[in-house]
């Protein structure tokens, strides 16, 4: 019996299928076998993309933005239907973010002195092909930012997803990459290893034609990009202290907090983790949070309940983080209703969830004294992450004494945290957000090596 081509090739199809391997195509999909096919890819595709004129490149991170944005509710119900964190509608709502707020080539323009001396030109260098480590928290809005960043940058980028986001990952992988290819972009300029894990992690980080490492992720993920021997920004864990005091706007800051912790389930970095409050507004916060319809305070037994179901041996329950507060509060035996998005208890100081960064929309409430207590427990708590902090007053020496004492990347003031990130506040937004190593809200920019050209003689026509 004779077998046909077709048959053949479906044939060989299935056993890829079997094996996890991703079929090669005559123009591919940005998925690759292995992570040194993607490397090899990404170094051709990056020579590609600079023999391309600038206003190309504009097309091409237009082109990607577009193309995001017509699948938007598709991958962010992917995305939380995957890994179970979040919630959709803030899923789509982090995918419009970084399309709208991420910075393009408008990032990267040149810098010219003219002098006596002469003309100084500085320009933005692609630093080649970058080697980027996603979390599992963000595979939508960390690979849309990433990517129209590295991009605009002139770099080919490499990524290595969490394995518990491989599907949404991949599937990003193919939304971009063909908005690229689509936009008159060379294929392969961003790639993923079909079967990402620990071995592919590595694999890409010690890869010698990797020329520098994103981690966006938790501190062993960091670690290992700094001590990789390369050029690495690390984007770490958090957990954001918010403090108010007696000259706050309660009501004000009542909503923003509830808003902001329980924003896509508390997985943000930057979301509120623990509320520091002085004693004497206590009550009147706790009254208009529960006002708002979206928050259930718990009652003392409700809240050692809740406390021993999530936090297990020292640490977070991994199961609990990203879930709804209905789920959560469920398996606590407590039953509240489909509009309540957080739970909210009064703790100690010392509770396990206050110096823990939970991830899950159930958020401790602790009382000080007065604002100075607050300053220093805040600064504690924070444990010198460097990440964000939040503060509601109206008092410029305090919210001052507190940006100071706390040195964070980002420092919001009367506003949910995620205005620390251009979501109803002002500047570009990021989902590498590199405290460790210092780049903080990292854009096109950080992705480039600084070049200057310098000519000594009289340029000048004045």
């Amino acid at each position: 019996m004779q077998t046909s081509e077709t048959q053949v090739a479906d044939l060989v199809r299935k056993i890829l299928e079997q094996m996890s391997i991703a079929p090669s195509t005559p123009q591919g999909d940005g998925l690759y076998p292995t992570v040194d096919a993607a490397v090899e890819a990404a170094i051709v595709a990056q020579r590609q993309l600079l023999e391309l004129s600038l206003e190309k490149r504009g097309e091409i991170i237009a082109n990607i933005r577009c193309r995001v944005l017509e699948a938007n509710k598709r991958v962010a119900a992917m995305a939380v239907e995957e890994t179970h964190l979040g919630r959709v509608e803030d899923k789509i709502r982090e995918n419009i973010l970084c399309v709208e707020k991420t910075p393009g080539i408008e990032d990267i323009r040149p810098v010219a002195l003219s002098g006596d001396h002469g003309l100084m030109l500085l320009e933005y260098a692609p630093v080649g092909v970058i080697g980027a480590l996603t979390p599992i928290t963000n595979p939508t809005g960390t690979f849309i930012n990433n990517t129209i960043g590295m991009v605009a940058a002139g770099n080919a980028v490499v990524f290595n997803c969490h394995p518990s986001a491989k599907e949404t990952s991949r599937e990003m992988i193919r939304l971009l990459h063909g908005a690229i290819v689509e936009a008159g972009g060379p294929a392969g300029l961003i790639g993923m290893a079909f079967e990402p894990n620990l071995d592919t992690a590595n694999a890409l980080v010690a890869h010698p034609k990797v020329n520098m490492l994103v981690a966006t992720g938790g501190k062993g993920v960091v670690d290992v990009v700094l001590r990789s021997g390369k050029k690495a920004i690390g984007a770490g864990a958090g957990n954001p202290p918010c403090l108010v005091d007696e000259t706050a706007n309660i009501r004000r800051a009542a909503e923003a907090i509830t808003n902001g912790a329980s924003v896509n389930n508390n997985i943000f970095c930057i979301c509120e983790k623990e509320v520091i409050v002085v004693q004497e507004v206590e009550d009147a916060l706790i009254k208009f949070m529960q006002e708002t319809g979206k928050v259930y305070l718990l009652s003392p037994e409700e809240a050692e309940r809740v406390t021993k179901l999530v936090v297990v041996d020292g640490h977070i329950n991994g199961s609990y983080i990203g879930r709804n507060v209905q789920v959560i509060l469920k398996d606590a035996g407590i039953t509240v209703n489909d509009a309540c998005r957080l739970a909210i208890f009064r703790a100690e100081a010392d509770h396990p969830l206050v110096w823990l960064e939970q991830m899950m929309p159930v958020l401790p409430i602790v009382r000080v004294k007065n604002v100075k207590e607050g300053i220093a427990f805040g600064v504690k708590v924070e444990k010198g992450n460097r990440h964000t902090a939040i503060m509601h007053s109206t008092n410029i020496d305090n919210l001052t004494a507190f940006a100071r004492a706390v040195q964070t990347t980002i420092f919001v003031k009367n506003a949910p945290c995620y205005a620390g990130i251009g979501l109803g506040g002002e500047g570009h937004t990021s989902f590498t957000i590199a405290g460790p190593t210092g780049e903080g809200l990292t854009s096109a920019r950080t992705f480039t090596r600084q070049r200057r050209c310098t000519l000594a003689e009289s340029f000048r026509i004045i």
